[in-house]
């Protein structure tokens, strides 16, 4: 199963990984500010990732890896 890790704490809440998750489950997290001052990324259901790696790539700060 692939594991996503998101370093939320130099996440900009972009939002540009949420956009090209083909299964729809990173969400932006509204209710969480990290360091920065930003609302992070997050993904709802790990068991859901099929290990595309979209979101890493499409990532302008690299805080995203994902390990198949």
């Amino acid at each position: 199963m692939p594991k996503v890790t998101f370093r939320t704490d130099w996440c900009k809440g972009c939002g540009l990984c949420a956009m090209v998750c083909p299964k729809k489950i990173i969400v932006i997290n509204k209710e969480k500010i990290n360091k920065k001052g930003h609302s992070p990324a997050e993904i709802t259901d790990q068991s859901q990732c099929i290990g595309c790696a979209f979101c890493a790539t499409m990532c302008p700060d690299c805080i995203i890896t994902v390990e198949k």
